[in-house]
């Protein structure tokens, strides 16, 4: 058997792909909120999911419907959404799991159920404390069941890539028998390394030879070592046509393989890589910035495709051969991935126009209210800084649009004082329009922050724990604006909000407000009559 894709499309499953083509599984909404202090809302989950779907992502793990009533829905809600894409739910190698997952994605155009169990000697002598048969078992029932109830049913040998050899041939054997239509082998701790994730599928592909006719195979690395991109890829070329993996690469411990850089390096290298995704690249860029914002997890400057930095040239001997051809320093185009080519500069005395075409060049198409607030946002921030960048501009809208979500009319920040000397304690004086009527207060803290906050706190009674405050540079340069991230948590709901602005102290008072405001929303849906803002 060779390692070519005409080999893995001749027959059975494989072949309903066209040749050449690699399926993208998106687990974002499932492992990448597995990431530590990164959960969503459910109306972030069902955001990203619309867009993952109309990118033209082929499956979308939704996530683990028997891990919370949450999660229930937000499955349920997605898979009631997505028009084009698959969406798949987790379950563990149970009847109660198995079932809960289908009760939420009975309603998707295309559902899928993504079962798994740990294959490892490690994982079944300390996790399962199974011998290896009742671990066939075991898989044969469960597989069995979900089929039952769904056609397209997915099976994951969890710690695949630290499986014995004979031992992951007989599981996915069995998987096979009992009806799996994908199989997906996962390097779980991140262990692997290119040349042995390829030797994984080809070892599989010869000692189940069947698995070609029955099912597609699959790949999910874990970037423990920083490889995960690597060995996906690698697996690819030995027949694997399934890549799982984040947008932003997230995910627990070291993260996930990242969607943007797997999908590109695809692009990139058909000359060695013979193969393509069906993602539209052009909307990464928007993709991760709305993750991230979701998340409160800021993309890394030098993030490969997405990150700042990526198509950005500092050095006088790159911007000398830039200038001469793009190609000497750059080895695809920025707006391949929906990135503007380079910064428009606007200020103070750009007008509206040129404004909304900036916009829409960044994937914004505001409508005439919010584009008004977005001018007037703008000339502000023309009058606090010279220069006016793509950075600042999505800053703006972005913080905009936390305000919405965050319930508008409910409180707003009005005034902001703070006086903050070295060695003494910070004093602060708010102004807040609460349900239409302005208060005022003052705080003390520790910091200007501390103090900001403790003055809001005394207006605006909550029981919300802070349990993240980040604060980040928009752009470079002395009056750059501060980009502020704030994560409450009360009664088991996370609010995160972001804003900016040129004063530290004032985009974390919004923040902090935004926040607030989504707390208060989510009172009214849930219990109507504790949603008073002295509750």
């Amino acid at each position: 058997m060779t390692d070519s894709a005409s080999s893995h499309d001749s027959m059975g499953v494989a072949s309903a792909i066209p040749a050449g083509r690699v399926l993208i599984f998106d687990t974002t909404l499932r492992d990448g909120e597995q990431s530590p202090g990164a959960s969503m809302t459910h109306e972030d989950k069902c955001e990203i999911a619309a867009l993952l779907d109309e990118m033209g992502v082929d499956v979308i793990e939704a996530g683990f419907p028997i891990a919370s009533e949450g999660d229930f829905e937000a499955v349920k809600a997605i898979a009631g959404l997505v028009k084009r894409a698959s969406v798949c739910g987790l379950a563990r190698a149970s009847k109660k799991d198995i079932l809960r997952a289908w009760e939420a994605l009975e309603g998707a155009r295309n559902p899928r159920i993504h079962t798994f169990l740990s294959t490892s000697p490690l994982h079944m002598k300390h996790k399962l404390n199974l011998e290896p048969e009742q671990v066939l078992a075991k898989i044969h029932e469960s597989v069995s069941y979900a089929r039952s109830l769904c056609d397209n049913v997915q099976w994951s040998p969890e710690d695949g890539t630290r499986t014995e050899r004979e031992f992951l041939a007989k599981a996915v054997r069995t998987a096979l028998e009992a009806g799996a239509n994908t199989i997906n082998i996962p390097d779980t701790v991140g262990y692997t390394i290119p040349n042995e994730s390829a030797q994984i599928i080809r070892q599989l592909r010869e000692d189940v030879p069947e698995i070609d006719e029955k099912a597609i195979i699959a790949t999910h690395c874990h970037n423990d070592l920083g490889m995960a991109v690597a060995n996906s890829l690698a697996a690819v070329s030995a027949g694997a046509r399934q890549i799982e993996c984040t947008i932003n690469g997230l995910g627990e411990r070291a993260g996930n393989a990242a969607l943007e850089e797997a999908v590109m390096a695809l692009r990139v290298r058909r000359d060695v890589l013979p193969y393509e995704s069906g993602v539209d690249p052009v909307y990464l860029a928007r993709a991760s910035r709305m993750v991230a914002n979701a998340t409160g997890f800021p993309v890394q400057y030098n993030k490969a495709i997405v990150g700042k930095n990526a198509f950005a040239h500092e050095s006088g001997i790159h911007q000398d051969g830039m200038l001469k051809h793009a190609g000497t320093y750059e080895i695809m185009t920025p707006e391949t991935v929906g990135v503007s080519k380079t910064n428009l500069v606007l200020g103070k005395h750009s007008g509206r126009h040129a404004l909304k075409e900036r916009l829409k060049e960044l994937g914004y198409d505001l409508g005439d209210n919010a584009l008004q607030d977005a001018f007037v946002r703008f000339k502000a921030l023309g009058d606090a800084k010279r220069e006016i960048f793509d950075e600042d501009l999505i800053a703006l809208v972005d913080d905009a649009a936390s305000e919405v979500e965050g319930g508008e009319g409910r409180v707003k920040l009005i005034d902001l004082q703070v006086e903050s000397r070295m060695g003494q304690r910070a004093k602060s004086r708010v102004v807040l329009e609460i349900d239409g009527q302005r208060q005022e207060a003052e705080g003390e803290g520790d910091g200007p922050v501390d103090a900001a906050y403790k003055a809001v706190k005394a207006l605006v009674k909550h029981q919300g724990k802070l349990q993240l405050f980040q604060v980040t540079s928009v752009t470079g340069g002395t009056d750059a604006q501060a980009e502020v991230s704030v994560r409450l948590e009360e009664g088991g709901y996370i609010a995160a909000s972001q804003a900016a602005d040129t004063d530290t102290v004032v985009a974390a008072a919004k923040a902090y407000v935004n926040a607030l405001n989504k707390l208060f929303l989510r009172r009214q849906k849930t219990a109507p009559e504790s949603s008073a803002l002295a509750g």
